[in-house]
């Protein structure tokens, strides 16, 4: 069954790689967003079913943003996948309010005003809305020293998915996060150089999306480790 599908953070990595899956069902039709719009075009080029759209999550009131993307492609919105991030790995007092705000902005507040976009589309048929996480974020798990800022971030996208499950449980609307181990990528080398991870983003990009397509028949709120190892 064809779906409509909007994904954050499409450039690089594991989204990049979830689009590459996803795209090549040609029923789907898929909305692209990340700041490197040349980036996605090369990779996507070869799609007739992705649109790509410029989108700089560092800056603030994103909502009106994302409205106009939506309405110009979509009647509606089946999945929703917050897959963008940003890291700083730095030891904690030596953080600046700067670093912290940015990482907050890119890793929840964007999270916030993309789902407040999105859930008018979702209104009448239902959606899925996936937010990827950190095992980092998730609680009982090893922590890291450095990762402050990013780490509690993505417990905040997790708590978010619970209440936003919650808020939301008479509709059709249902919310799931995914709080993924390591994939290599250049996320990982950024917080762990050198560091190999034993799965690709390629075959993590695969279950995002498997799980994205379908998992929402059986699964809302819930807070999903994806990990092999630690980290």
């Amino acid at each position: 069954m064809s779906k409509n599908i909007v994904l954050v953070g499409a450039s690089r990595g594991i989204g990049s790689e979830i689009v590459h899956f996803l795209a090549k069902d040609k029923t789907n039709k898929i909305l692209a967003f990340s700041r490197n719009l040349e980036a996605m075009k090369t990779s996507f080029s070869s799609y007739s079913n992705v649109i790509c759209c410029a989108v700089d999550l560092s800056k603030k009131n994103l909502k009106s943003e994302f409205e106009k993307c939506f309405s110009a492609t979509f009647d509606s919105i089946d999945i929703l996948i917050n897959n963008a991030g940003k890291i700083v790995n730095k030891p904690f007092l030596e953080l600046t309010p700067e670093e912290i705000q940015s990482c907050y902005q890119v890793n929840v507040l964007s999270v916030f005003e993309t789902i407040q976009a999105a859930l008018p589309f979702m209104q009448k048929k239902g959606g899925h809305v996936v937010a990827i996480s950190s095992m980092g974020g998730f609680q009982g798990s090893v922590k890291f020293g450095g990762l402050s800022a990013y780490s509690t971030s993505k417990a905040a996208v997790a708590s978010l998915i619970e209440l936003l499950a919650e808020e939301y449980k008479d509709t059709k609307i249902k919310f799931n996060c995914l709080a993924l181990g390591s994939a290599q990528t250049e996320m990982l080398e950024e917080a762990f150089p050198g560091y190999i991870a034993p799965l690709s983003a390629k075959k993590m990009a695969e279950f995002i999306a498997v799980f994205s397509l379908n998992s929402q028949q059986w699964i809302n709120g819930k807070i999903i480790p994806v990990s092999l190892t630690t980290p």
